[in-house]
């Protein structure tokens, strides 16, 4: 059974939680793995398995939660932490009475979207009035068990400080995610009591509440643990990123990308990288960057937004929200900042920084310029020192450099000028009008030799 011909699919996720231990000033859903927020990864969990719209439970930091995350899904406010089915109360009006909902936490970025479909499908195909995401580990000490009769049905959910000695060897544990039949859910939190020694409603009561009206419950056991881990500390937020790092790693190796080191390489979810590149150790790849095929990246590069062609080397730089074309090199320690659009077959070598410009084809920029609001041709050399004096002050201007120019070591350009087709500068002019086709434009003073001037100096 396919969960698109069947009923629909909504999704609710828990992030009222304060997140003490984080010890932080921001909500603890908010905390990144890598690029994405902990609930962003949650998120998109739930909206690839199926689920057509989400409700968020905010409490602690609830207006920041709104304002990273947006419009695209709903809230509900949970004033007081009062335990997990509270939590689930304050979404009653998101439960509708037809379909199934998943409840998740915003604090476990591991879970994957593929895992839900599959605890969706066996859902459905079981016809559970609830379904349980549940994990075998070796220690399960602190955890809820998930136990089982003879043949393997549900009995219970029994909590570890309520577990008898038989009980408390069962490793199975409750993951703490579920999928239930909405009607079901949503008369089952009515049933809840806080008649505990904590005084808290608990989600996990609805699960024998609906096995005592005579519904089916299951658990599904995850195929990789990591997936039900959640993140309460730094170190925790750390030993996730690891995991994700290695996991979105070896994915890419998988597709034919040669990753010399992946514990010292960091790539991002929404990265795209073609088949024979080689990533270098320490580089960092973030956003939704496109790498071709074919390319070098690093060491130690970070590219974020960027979208580079084929047959492209970067090394020791950094390329942020631009456009690389085919077989251009691109380092060692360039900066090619936001809005720059680089062709193909052009060189940027060491030290060199280009911002909000384009450069067209075959171009040479060697070493220690700068390149600011620019529109540069093809088949153009940037001799060594040349800057682009693009701020009076006040104000940016743009310069413009046509096909087949030359421009001089140590030229400063003051914007906006232009310099036409084939011109060239001299070495060391400071450039304030435009440069005509074919002509070399000298700005700088005539050399005068003083003679014997040394010695004047000294006998003074």
């Amino acid at each position: 059974m396919s969960i698109s011909d069947t009923r629909g699919l909504s999704t609710i996720i828990l992030a009222a939680g304060e997140g003490t231990r984080m010890k932080s000033k921001k909500s603890k859903v908010l905390h990144k793995v890598l690029g994405k927020s902990l609930i962003q990864h949650v998120i998109n969990a739930a909206k690839y398995a199926g689920s057509e719209k989400t409700c968020l439970v905010i409490g602690y930091k609830g207006e920041e939660v709104k304002e990273a995350i947006g419009d695209g899904v709903e809230y509900a406010v949970q004033k007081e932490r009062l335990g997990t089915g509270h939590a689930v109360m304050q979404a009653e009006s998101f439960i509708g009475e037809e379909g199934d909902i998943l409840v998740l936490y915003g604090d476990t970025p591991l879970i994957t979207g593929e895992t839900l479909k599959n605890m969706i499908e066996t859902h459905r195909k079981e016809q559970n009035g609830v379904t349980i995401l549940s994990a075998i580990v070796e220690d399960p000490t602190g955890y809820g068990r998930i136990i089982r009769d003879e043949s393997g049905n549900f009995v219970k959910n029994v909590e570890h400080k309520d577990a008898n000695e038989e009980e408390l060897k069962v490793r199975e544990i409750n993951g703490g995610m579920y999928c239930f039949q909405a009607k079901l859910l949503k008369e089952a939190l009515k049933e809840l009591t806080n008649d505990n020694v904590q005084g808290e409603y608990y989600l996990t009561d609805t699960l024998h509440i609906i096995l005592s009206k005579g519904y089916k419950v299951n658990a599904m056991i995850v195929k990789d643990t990591n997936e039900i881990l959640g993140v309460n500390s730094r170190a925790q937020l750390s030993e996730v990123t690891q995991i994700m790092k290695r996991r979105i790693n070896k994915k890419f190796m998988d597709e034919g990308v040669t990753i010399i080191d992946p514990e010292n390489t960091y790539i991002e979810p929404d990265v795209s990288i073609g088949i024979d590149t080689i990533i270098y150790p320490g580089s960092i790849i973030q956003g939704e960057t496109v790498i071709g095929e074919d390319c070098i990246i690093g060491p130690n590069t970070r590219i974020e937004h960027a979208k580079i062609g084929n047959d492209v080397s970067i090394e020791s730089s950094v390329v942020l929200e631009s456009e690389i074309g085919l077989s251009t090199t691109v380092g060692p320690f360039a900066y090619i900042r936001p809005n720059s659009k680089i062709g193909s077959h052009i060189k940027i070598g060491d030290f060199v920084e280009v911002k909000n410009s384009t450069i067209g084809n075959h171009t040479k920029v060697s070493h220690l310029t700068y390149i600011g609001d620019a529109d540069v041709g093809a088949n153009v050399n940037f001799g060594c020192g040349t800057v682009i004096v693009n701020y009076d002050g006040r104000k940016k201007h743009r310069t413009t450099i046509e096909d087949g120019a030359f421009i001089g070591c140590n030229t400063n350009l003051v914007s906006p000028v232009t310099v036409h087709k084939e011109a060239y500068t001299a070495a060391g002019s400071t450039i304030t009008e435009d440069v005509p086709s074919r002509a070399l434009g000298i700005a700088r003073a005539r050399q005068i030799n003083k003679e014997n001037w040394v010695d004047k100096k000294n006998n003074r």
